[in-house]
């Protein structure tokens, strides 16, 4: 997997340099990246003939949106798709000198490449290859399921139990008002567990940054983009009998498909499309369990790279003005997420990567560092922070169950990760944080659904009044058990590193 964070994916509470004001308006520079070795070609520089997609932000009024494309086709751009409620406009140009032309039109604001390599013709967190559940599993765990009269694979879903998810189904399993949108792969709505709960008409297909609504094009390019399935089974399964339960087994789900169906890369044009769709489609929630590529951080003095941190924010940010609360997953690095100096030796991600030193206060993560957005790590059945999952004091918001090998279930395969719904009518456990936001996703939806007036901001903060916080462990942490402290958690029992403000609890946000 790309992107689905299965590589490096980091996170950070909202920075000064990000607090925006309540307009969609440019983002304030930053310092850059120091390279470890040779310096990275920061902007992209096509060769004449080949194709690349741009982002072009703008003032919002209509008059200079007029005149701005004017000056793309000038520049010999051909304009995709205009967002002109917050001034995007994606663009495909084989000029190499198309983003340094546009960032001399009077009203442009940003405009920079959204690639590093030439379109062709056609980022997740999960930690590790899918384990397929086999048939002879599969019955051993039915087994002990109806003994206990849940859903025929539930004595498996430690994670339901560990949040009071299996209580607070039976006090309210979620409104049908309420809809959390899986930015991601796609999703199988055909799915029997996903099916009675998928909402079709609030999913689309944002690759190359504009919406097609036709009838199945959410779904995943191939039963490999499993991503976004297993994510909206964790958010909404439905307790029918047939398979695995969600967090939020009464409430809507949809997916918006934005992972390229060849690199299954997440381009900012497709992200953005998927924010500003969502908002328009009355979506109350959106899971974000990636990072937006081709680089793992933004940094502000790169023209592209701050064009791509702009056209996300705003994108992001119109759907949190629309009544969005949008929630991402922190990563799988295992970083300290509140240091000065990390190293990216990922991006960009579509072409040749060159390892470089970044401050993650000042080279930004997208979306999961843009203001407004809830940045999730995640915990094993042990209730403690899972050995993968990245930290930082001040930085995570919320923690929630996203699974650990080393973190052992008394369960019937006794597996620490989390078993889920697969495309093909399959169910398979993955670990990660980007099985941790979907937990996150599935408790504001209950929360949104008993008090249909909250606003994001207010759903924020519910999300975490509602959080159990364990504190800081006594003892070194040695997440893996080698013998070898592997993170140090800084801050109190109501707020630290580990667990933001703590780990969340449906049970408590249904009662």
């Amino acid at each position: 997997m790309a992107h689905l964070r299965s590589r490096r994916r980091l996170a950070l509470a909202v920075p000064v340099a990000l607090s925006l004001t309540a307009s969609l308006g440019f983002l304030p520079g930053a310092a850059a990246a120091a390279p470890l070795s040779t310096p990275a070609s920061a902007s992209a520089s096509p060769a004449d003939g080949t194709e690349l997609a741009y982002v072009v932000n703008t003032k919002t009024d209509r008059h200079t949106i007029e005149s701005v494309k004017r000056a793309i086709a000038r520049a010999d751009g051909t304009v995709v798709v205009t967002y002109d409620k917050i001034g995007v406009i994606v663009v495909h140009s084989a000029n190499p000198d198309f983003g340094k032309q546009l960032r001399a039109v009077r009203g442009v604001q940003s405009a920079g490449a959204t690639r590093t390599a030439p379109l062709t013709a056609a980022g997740t967190t999960d930690e590790g290859a899918a384990q397929y559940l086999t048939k002879t599993q599969a019955a051993k765990i039915a087994a002990r399921s109806t003994a206990s009269g849940e859903e025929p694979l539930e004595a498996d879903q430690w994670d339901l139990r560990a949040i009071g998810a299996d209580k607070a189904a039976k006090i309210n399993p979620g409104s049908r008002n309420v809809t959390v949108a899986v930015i991601d792969t796609g999703v199988d709505d055909t799915h029997p567990d996903l099916a009675p709960n998928f909402s079709a008409a609030q999913s689309a297909n944002c690759v190359g940054g504009k919406a097609d609504t036709s009838y199945g094009a959410w779904r995943p390019a191939n039963a490999d983009h499993y991503h976004g399935t297993h994510v909206a089974g964790e958010i909404a399964a439905a307790r029918n009998g047939i398979g695995v339960a969600g967090v939020a087994p009464n409430v809507k789900v949809a997916g918006i498909k934005v992972a390229d169906p060849v690199s299954e890369l997440f381009y900012p044009e497709s992200v953005v499309c998927a924010f500003v769709f969502a908002a328009d489609h009355g979506v109350e929630v959106t899971n974000n369990s990636y990072y937006v590529d081709p680089w793992l951080y933004n940094c502000m003095d790169d023209p592209d790279q701050r064009a791509i941190v702009d056209a996300v924010n705003r994108a992001q940010l119109y759907a949190q003005h629309k009544g969005t609360l949008n929630l991402a997953s922190a990563g799988n690095s295992n970083d300290d997420l509140d240091s000065h100096a990390l190293v990216d030796d990922s991006s960009p991600d579509d072409s040749t990567a060159v390892p470089r030193t970044v401050d993650p206060h000042k080279c930004f993560d997208v979306p999961t560092q843009l203001p407004g957005v809830v940045t999730v790590s995640a915990t094993g059945v042990a209730s403690t922070k899972s050995y993968y999952s990245s930290y930082g004091d001040g930085v995570i918001d919320i923690a929630a169950p996203g699974g650990d090998k080393f973190q052992i279930p008394d369960t019937p395969s006794k597996n620490g990760r989390i078993l889920s719904t697969m495309p093909n009518n399959e169910y398979a456990f993955l670990q990660g944080t980007s099985m941790a936001s979907p937990h996150a996703a599935g408790v504001a939806a209950l929360l949104k659904s008993a008090h249909p007036s909250a606003t994001p901001a207010k759903l924020q903060a519910l999300l975490k009044a509602q959080a159990d916080n364990p504190g800081c462990p006594t003892d070194p942490y040695d997440g893996d058990g080698d013998g070898v402290v592997d993170a140090t958690c800084v801050g109190g029992k109501r707020v630290n590193g580990f667990y933001g403000f703590g780990i969340v609890n449906a049970l408590r946000a249904v009662r």
